[in-house]
């Protein structure tokens, strides 16, 4: 099972505690691949009276049916705002403005009725590692404020960020859970990114990548790697992958670790296809976390 805490992340999450008294919104940025996986449910436990948008990020390496799927099931199911983005590009980040103006109009009309001036909107950003919470800080300041990385756990430290006049946020390093009880969960974070590479075996991984994969669509993977057929178990797919790549070694032996990479890399890059890896209609799969 892989399991990935580093020190910092414990200290975080107090920090994180503190902090939530002081905001008025929390902004929690997910995978849009893996939407219930890539929520932290220690912070949902933390959640309680402020209100809560929940940012599908990465969109456009994700199915865009199943996009639509989920928002609808973040408005109707948990009763909360969701919007879709690409972080990258900007794409959507119009759609977080909107909430965040409608908040901030809202808490503004409450204080106009006690007889007190406007204040800005206090929101808090946060998200598992490597979900691309800074690149979306720094497209709603309209500036690089952040340090942007594609490893997990870049963003360290907390800092507030003026985001026009009407909006201040705070921004907070990436937090995972102690303990992953979930095999599949931990696997769909790792191939996502979330979770450091130097922690989980590559091999491991892509054959759980396979076998997700299978379940969605195996034409993907016939045609992404010209297979002719599929066999029966992962191992030997990765086997077939790796000899139509050229991952061989020394006398013809495959390089399973070789083949791991690459197929975990064609995924992340979306070269397998836009990928969902988790439906709304199968949520048990996503919640055994807990």
């Amino acid at each position: 099972m892989i399991q990935w805490y580093p020190g910092h992340m414990a200290k975080a999450k107090r920090i994180l505690k503190d902090d939530l008294k002081m905001v008025d919104i929390v902004i929690e940025v997910a995978d849009a691949r893996i939407p219930v996986s890539s929520q932290n449910p220690d912070l949902k436990k933390l959640i309680s009276k402020q209100t809560k948008v929940t940012v599908l990020n990465k969109k456009d390496l994700a199915d865009p049916n199943y996009n639509q799927k989920w928002l609808q099931y973040f408005s109707e199911k948990n009763s909360e705002a969701a919007v879709l983005i690409n972080s990258l590009t900007g794409e959507g980040v119009s759609d977080l403005k909107s909430v965040l103006n409608n908040t901030y109009d809202q808490i503004a009309a409450k204080l106009a009725k006690k007889g007190r001036n406007p204040r800005r909107l206090r929101a808090m950003i946060i998200g598992i590692p490597n979900v691309g919470k800074s690149a979306l800080i720094n497209l709603l300041a309209g500036s690089k404020i952040t340090t942007i990385g594609d490893k997990p756990g870049v963003t360290r430290g907390r800092q507030w960020v003026n985001v026009g006049q009407k909006i201040r946020l705070l921004d907070t390093p990436g937090i995972l859970w102690p303990k992953f009880s979930d095999e599949d969960k931990a696997y769909k974070l790792a191939l996502t990114g979330a979770i450091s590479n130097d922690i989980y075996d590559a091999e491991l991984a892509a054959y759980k990548l396979i076998k997700f994969i299978i379940e969605i669509n195996s034409q993907l993977l016939l045609d992404t790697y010209n297979l002719d057929f599929l066999e029966a178990h992962p191992y030997d797919i990765l086997a077939d992958i790796a000899r139509k790549r050229g991952c061989l070694m020394t006398g013809g032996k495959v390089d399973r670790n070789r083949a791991a990479k690459i197929i975990i890399n064609d995924f992340q890059a979306a070269k397998l296809g836009k990928i969902t890896l988790e439906k709304p209609d199968n949520l048990e799969v996503g919640n055994k976390n807990e």
